[in-house]
């Protein structure tokens, strides 16, 4: 079928294939020769269907196949776009975590807690957290998160025990650091400070990333603040820069 039959070209209706596989099909190559690159936004269903010429719930089945295998994402109110190969979460320009990133795009990742247990802070991580009793405690959770092709980041999170005495029993291969203080401990948190530079991953870094040691990786320094102005936590984030990079929004007015 020409363009100007009412389709593009690969859509056939005298073949025994259905539209929708056909439709699938002639997506996946304009991705893989690159003519739709990652971050691509497709039209809307309707114009779509108008483009090849057939019904929207066709067009929308096909789209369906694709988001399932990974090759399409939708983003609420924004449209249908071509998946990134590397994960571009959105913690450069808000307070978000990346667990709640990864789900925000559909990204399917798992979280391994290696430590999560009360400890004596720090001397440095004791003043970043304004803690001056010699009896103060904090939580200490290490983890590290995995999508499926391999791992991305190792967290070290240390978390004021004052103000969410009991955290160290939560179960944080399931829940966010956020969701706990914010859902459990009722505590409204509300600024960050985040810094960010380039290091060189040490042999425990990059035994956690599965990457050489000495190779490059992205490290994030944070201290999280609640709305009344007290520092609750403080992390360090090792991030696999292959896998995972971390993208700025930025607007001038």
């Amino acid at each position: 079928m020409t363009a100007d039959e009412g389709g593009l070209p690969g859509i056939r209706r005298n073949v025994p294939t259905a539209i929708h596989v056909q439709i699938s099909e002639h997506i996946r190559l304009r991705i893989a020769s690159g003519q739709w690159p990652a971050h691509y936004r497709l039209k809307s269903e309707p114009e779509l269907a108008q483009e090849f010429g057939v019904s929207r719930g066709t067009v929308h089945r096909a789209l369906t196949t694709l988001i399932e295998e990974g090759l399409l994402r939708q983003v609420r109110g924004r449209g249908t776009f071509v998946t990134s190969t590397v994960i571009e979460p959105s913690i450069a320009q808000k307070l978000s975590t990346l667990s709640e990133d990864f789900a925000s795009q559909g990204v399917v990742a798992t979280t391994e807690v290696r430590e999560c247990c009360l400890i004596t802070p720090p001397r440095p991580v004791a003043a970043l957290l304004d803690l001056t009793s010699p009896d103060a405690q904090v939580l200490r959770l290490v983890r590290v998160r995995t999508i499926p092709e391999g791992p991305v980041a190792l967290l070290f999170n240390f978390v004021r025990a004052d103000l969410a005495p009991g955290i160290e029993r939560a179960d944080f291969t399931s829940s966010s650091l956020f969701g706990e203080l914010e859902g459990t401990f009722g505590l409204r948190i509300a600024t960050a400070r985040r810094t960010f530079s380039a290091e060189a991953a040490t042999e425990e870094t990059a035994r956690a990333l599965a990457v050489e040691q000495g190779s490059p990786v992205q490290y994030l320094q944070q201290v999280t603040y609640l709305d009344d102005g007290r520092p609750v936590e403080y992390s360090d984030v090792w991030i696999h820069s292959g896998r995972l990079r971390v993208t700025s929004l930025l607007l001038r007015r």
